[in-house]
């Protein structure tokens, strides 16, 4: 991405993401500016804590460690079960999923939770700190979001909650304690992590790739092992380079629908094979902004900003229908690429993506070509609308001199890019000249999940 964006996950200081009365300042712009960048071509970006908070956060997770390691390794029945969409609202205390070697424990103010024998349950400490402080980073994270995109402040405030919760009131945010590959969980004898993959040590949970349903996820876990998917469609690993006060943010599901697809949710999923030897685990705390339920999500505020929306996104959809709905039809895409995880002669779990059936009769396109040909279509279908609806004439820069604008705030073609949805980092020149890798994040841009559903390999 030299030249064309950040090179790495971009680094943000929560501190810097507060906005203050009157004009923006230029840490402000700055701390916008990258974070945009940043989950436009990672789908995450680092946010930089308090001091005081990486300590909290720290401690937490130390907690969360004994928490788990002191749970039996045959958790009772009725607290085994996979994410039911159905209660997304209603989860709380301890669950377990041994096909996944997967345990958890869900903190929502406003609900108690209790152990079988309904016996009040003891949790992890600090999660009531840890849920406030977390809570607050991703409101501030989610109000320079919609900075970026031109919207009023504070414009998802009618889709959460009150603050703080009125009476009787149950969180639809959540913070969940994770912990992956306890070895004396039950779901131990489900893996095997001397699976090899190209050579390589390489295990993943059984559900290949995940998309959180929240506006915003944060997490902070205690070792590496979370892989986002960028733009370009390659996994990233995201949290291998963290401090003690720093945490990975990324955008779910609802925030694509609340803001028409412009901000795209992260795919994500777990390496399990670092923990060879590990007591405990991999521990993790994961908050969760999300929509309140009895909401709708709708692109009102895109609207009124001028923001082009489409069809897909036209109508509101109540939040509770929203979350029964499947990843693809939230996508609005035919098929995934499909994962699943066979178990071979020898007993081993090996990863095994199946690919879609090509004709051989047709012969098919080069890459470049077809690149070329797909972003003359994108920018005749979708940017040649949107610019049409708000009255834009769009004017192109050469490549050589936009290299700098697409740093700036203040270039020359700053506002159009803003206006029309441009995508951070990729000079604003006719998408025909634009080199293949700044072509998908063009074409990932204004039609999210093409790089998924066109193989480019």
């Amino acid at each position: 991405m030299a030249g064309n964006g950040l090179s790495t996950l971009g680094r943000v200081k929560l501190v810097d993401l507060i906005p203050c009365e009157g004009l923006p300042s230029d840490s402000y712009k700055l701390s916008v500016s990258t974070l945009s960048q940043s989950l436009a071509q990672y789908s995450a970006a680092i946010i930089q804590l308090p001091v005081n908070d990486g300590a909290l956060l720290r401690s937490c997770l130390e907690s969360s460690r004994l928490y788990f390691h002191q749970k039996p390794p045959y958790p009772p029945a009725d607290i085994i079960h996979p994410d039911d969409f159905h209660e997304w609202c209603k989860t709380s205390g301890y669950r377990a999923d041994p096909q996944m070697w997967q345990e958890s424990f869900d903190f929502r103010p406003g609900l108690t939770s209790a152990e079988p024998n309904n016996e009040i349950e003891i949790s992890p400490a600090g999660l009531v700190d840890i849920f406030a402080l977390l809570g607050k980073a991703c409101r501030d994270i989610l109000d320079a979001i919609g900075f970026y995109l031109n919207l009023r402040s504070s414009p998802f405030s009618e889709i959460l909650d009150n603050v703080p919760l009125r009476n009787r009131e149950i969180s639809s945010s959540v913070l969940s304690v994770f912990c992956h590959g306890r070895p004396s969980f039950q779901g131990a004898q489900h893996h095997n992590l001397t699976t090899q993959e190209d050579g390589e040590l390489a295990m993943f949970s059984d559900h290949e790739h995940q998309v959180d349903r929240s506006l915003i996820t944060l997490v902070k876990s205690d070792r590496a092992g979370l892989h986002v998917r960028d733009f370009h469609g390659h996994w990233v690993i995201v949290d291998g380079d963290l401090g003690p006060q720093e945490a990975i943010i990324y955008p779910g599901l609802a925030l694509y629908q609340a803001t028409a697809g412009y901000i795209n949710p992260a795919m994500h999923r777990i390496d399990i094979s670092n923990l060879q030897g590990s007591l405990y685990g991999r521990c993790s705390l994961a908050f969760k902004l999300m929509p309140k339920s009895m909401t709708s999500l709708n692109c009102s505020e895109m609207r009124a900003a001028g923001h082009g929306v489409e069809a897909q996104f036209q109508l509101p959809v109540s939040v509770d229908d929203f979350m029964q709905r499947s990843t693809d039809q939230l996508l609005n895409r035919n098929s995934f690429a499909t994962f699943s995880f066979p178990t071979a002669q020898d007993g081993s779990v090996k990863p095994v993506m199946r690919k879609k059936r090509s004709n051989s009769s047709c012969k098919p396109l080069p890459p470049s070509k077809r690149l070329r040909l797909e972003a003359q279509r994108v920018l005749k279908e979708r940017v040649q609308d949107i610019a049409d609806k708000k009255g834009i004439k769009l004017r192109f820069c050469t490549l050589k001199e936009c290299e700098n604008h697409v740093h700036s705030l203040d270039s020359p073609c700053a506002h159009i890019r803003m206006e029309i949805g441009w995508p951070p980092g990729v000079p604003f020149v006719h998408p025909h000249d634009l080199p293949n890798k700044a072509k998908i994040g063009f074409l990932e841009t204004y039609e999210p999940g093409w790089s998924t559903t066109n193989d480019m390999e």
